[in-house]
């Protein structure tokens, strides 16, 4: 995983994911569908051995997997965030998961994803991220819109979701737009 200086926005701050983050909480959250629903993690079982091996994962790569903690102790670890980084065409892939369910339409994830954004374009010097998510899932499309993604593309019924065919939108935020 590359170096990640934290990060501070003014409600959380984005730090490396480490074992301190590897809790029975997080776990939880992998555990409870109406967290995954929209996530490819829906089809996996979870212990705290897989979530290291995904967290070693990132080890020696370009790529980030940070943790989103809130300011407020009483939240504490809200979420994480991850990065892919295509360094030969200077894009990164982003996805967020917010497991503490208190915190859901606040605005937590819209200033957590603004400010890794940001450090991708802005730091790193990449030149755009990406990110895509089911048609459904109207938080991650909120999230996109007020960060100022632009719908990029749609993957016609790419996703079985309760039977249905879904289909996953594609957005995109480029360094000039910032």
């Amino acid at each position: 995983m590359a170096k990640f200086s934290p990060l501070t926005t003014e409600r959380c701050t984005l730090e490396d994911f480490t074992e301190r983050h590897l809790t029975q909480r997080y776990l939880s959250w992998l555990q409870d569908f109406e967290v995954i629903q929209f996530s490819e993690q829906r089809h996996k079982q979870h212990d705290i051995e897989s979530c290291r091996t995904y967290m070693h994962s990132f080890t020696g790569t370009p790529n980030y997997f940070v943790a989103i903690v809130a300011q407020d102790s009483e939240l504490g670890h809200i979420g994480n965030i991850n990065a892919y980084i295509d360094e030969n065409n200077g894009v990164a892939d982003v996805g967020i998961l917010l497991g503490e369910k208190r915190i859901w339409g606040q605005g937590y994830g819209a200033e957590a994803w603004e400010a890794m954004c940001r450090f991708l374009l802005l730091t790193r010097k990449l030149r755009k991220v990406t990110a895509g998510t089911s048609s459904t899932n109207v938080g991650m499309r909120g999230i996109m819109r007020r960060t100022g993604m632009i719908e990029d593309g749609v993957r016609k019924r790419q996703l079985l979701m309760n039977g249905d065919e879904i289909d996953v939108v594609y957005a995109a935020l480029f360094r000039e737009n910032l």
